[in-house]
């Protein structure tokens, strides 16, 4: 076991008897490697499901803060999750609503930022009293009542702000481009996160979903293939296809939903969010 996953028996037992934080499903997002269209889900699922009335919680787990950025909140001011989970501030002390580009009052998106002080949680997990359940901690405080809770994880599956998003979620969804090399690159993150759930013994509930397709290269088409043979009934039907308008979004620090409503991506998302939501409620009747 990573000595960093540790706690005592009292603790792994307080953490199991607890409700689920806020009561809401907690989708975390994750990869072992960058540039796989994480963030991107993470952001314009948060759009998607607000876009259907539900309040919606993004926390950005990532030192690079780029569901932040993406957002249009800047990365290196004011307090963050990094506060929280030092235990230095409450979760609803950072949270900020996420204001539409097209002037609206509010979205029903609501942001807990990174900054780059999550690198000090990261130096300070063994100074802390069972750290990987900060964040499942935190979410259980809150006075908010979200119907999700989206996690944007860091580009690595097993480390520390991994561990506390798995302790904390529902489900994880592994987000895999359809690109080269992805296919080895997800079927280790599947690994790693299989044997963090069980060093910290938690349930793991995986979901896979195909992102950054262009259905004009064989080559995607072959991945998506190998992906439905190695991930069966775990791979989301969805499949989230390469669209410039989310490259634009990024750059507008915006939804697609609200920058393109008509594109590709926001009937992605938008289907995307179906799928999530199906899910969660046959999860719900176990």
């Amino acid at each position: 076991m990573n000595p960093s996953f540790e706690s005592t028996s009292a603790e792994r037992a307080a953490a199991s008897n607890s409700p689920l934080p806020t009561g809401a499903p907690v989708w975390a997002f994750a990869n072992q490697k960058g540039g796989c269209g994480k963030t991107t889900t993470a952001v314009h699922l948060a759009g998607a499901l607000a876009a259907d009335g539900a309040r919606v919680l993004l926390v950005d787990m990532d030192p690079q803060a780029h569901a932040t950025m993406a957002l249009g909140q800047a990365a290196t001011t004011g307090s963050s999750i990094g506060d929280v989970l030092m235990g230095d501030r409450p979760l609803d002390d950072v949270l900020a609503q996420v204001t539409p580009r097209s002037g609206a009052d509010a979205s029903g998106v609501w942001l807990a930022p990174a900054a780059t002080d999550l690198a000090r949680f990261e130096n300070a997990v063994g100074r802390l009293g069972a750290p990987e359940r900060a964040l499942r901690r935190a979410l259980a405080s809150t006075a908010h009542p979200f119907d999700w809770v989206l996690v944007d994880c860091p580009p690595r599956a097993d480390g520390i702000l991994t561990a506390n998003a798995v302790v904390a979620s529902t489900t994880v969804l592994l987000v895999v481009e359809t690109g080269a090399f992805s296919l080895q690159g997800a079927l280790k993150a599947r690994g790693l996160l299989e044997d963090m759930a069980d060093a910290l013994e938690v349930p793991l509930d995986l979901r896979v979903v195909a992102t950054i397709f262009d259905s004009e290269l064989d080559f995607a088409r072959e991945v998506l293939v190998a992906m439905q043979a190695r991930f069966g009934d775990a791979l989301f039907d969805t499949v989230v296809r390469s669209d410039r308008r989310l490259r634009e979004a990024a750059g507008y620090g915006a939804f697609v939903q609200d920058l393109a409503p008509e594109s590709e991506a926001c009937d992605d998302f938008r289907a995307l969010a179906d799928e999530v939501r199906t899910h969660a409620r046959r999860r719900d009747r176990r």
